[in-house]
């Protein structure tokens, strides 16, 4: 999850690379991230993962700012605990997608979330987007369609249809946080720990509805070192070490270049799916990665 903030003065080519790094590790990480929920999941412990991923997050996240988390006012609170309910549907359309289709096709079909959000904003201001953005945005769908046909021309599975789901939501998530103004002024650790923390509420809710899979301690239970370990990669790396670089970068560089170095994240993913996770593409689907990485950063440029 990106933060804005105002335009760092440049800087120069040596120092500029070196707050680049960091940023394009987190998409590296992110990319990675895919294949790690999908190797500790199953379709009966999405809940109890996910439970557990944030509970190691959040109580780091309030030590961390407790002063300033202390400052928010009941209307930031609640529109951040409203963008945490948004936050928390993500990511279960995320995690339930992934366990039902390639990590490969999780982290390309996500990327749209480039394309749909300059799109739910035109629509939003009432505003017609321009033909070059339309026509990266047909090129992206196209490119997804590929992607998910596999051997032939058949509907897309459950998997990515929930993925695409994940990808609306975070274009939903990007308009409320810019059209609830109770957040846009609020201190960004704390805004992101309410989140994280409404997201907790909700995933520890739905554990206790009966039904809906493991219990959080019995999935704990029965994690060997190998799921453990994907844990807390999940935790640690793509959750708080992830924020901190943005909010690091942010102020050393631009958010532009964050954002451009952060879209490269469905190039990761595609490649942790098919070197460590020996996913096979096949000719349609690497025309359809291809399509969906022109059309996404074509997309951007046409967007900016």
């Amino acid at each position: 999850m990106s933060t804005l903030a105002a335009p760092a003065p440049a800087l120069a080519p040596r120092r500029a690379w070196l707050a680049d790094l960091p940023v394009l590790l987190v998409a590296v990480v992110w990319g990675g991230s895919y294949l790690a929920a999908k190797g500790i999941t199953t379709p009966h412990t999405v809940i109890a993962v996910l439970v557990l991923r944030f509970a190691l997050v959040v109580p780091v996240l309030v030590l961390a700012g407790w002063r300033r988390l202390r400052a928010l006012t009941a209307a930031q609170l609640r529109g951040a605990g409203l963008l945490g309910l948004v936050l928390g549907g993500i990511f279960l359309l995320e995690t339930y997608g992934v366990v039902h289709t390639s990590a490969t096709n999780a982290g390309l079909i996500i990327s749209l979330t480039m394309i749909f959000t300059p799109l739910a904003e035109s629509a939003v201001r009432r505003t017609a987007p321009s033909a070059a953005f339309l026509g990266a945005a047909a090129v992206s769908v196209t490119g997804v369609l590929l992607l998910t046909q596999g051997a032939g021309f058949t509907a897309p599975g459950a998997g990515d249809l929930l993925i695409l789901g994940a990808a609306l939501a975070r274009t939903l998530h990007v308009l409320l946080m810019a059209r609830i103004r109770a957040v846009q002024d609020a201190d960004p650790l704390s805004l992101t720990t309410v989140q994280l923390g409404g997201a907790v509420l909700l995933f520890a809710a739905l554990a206790a509805v009966p039904g809906t899979g493991s219990a959080p301690w019995a999935a704990a239970a029965g994690f060997g070192p190998a799921a453990w370990a994907g844990l807390v990669f999940l935790a640690v790396f793509c959750t708080l070490f992830a924020f901190f670089v943005q909010m690091w970068a942010v102020r050393r560089t631009s958010p532009s270049r964050v954002s451009l170095l952060l879209g490269t994240e469905p190039l990761w993913a595609a490649g942790a799916g098919i070197a460590i996770g020996g996913e096979h593409l096949g000719p349609l689907g690497l025309a359809g990665v291809l399509m969906v990485l022109a059309g996404t950063a074509w997309g951007r440029r046409a967007a900016g």
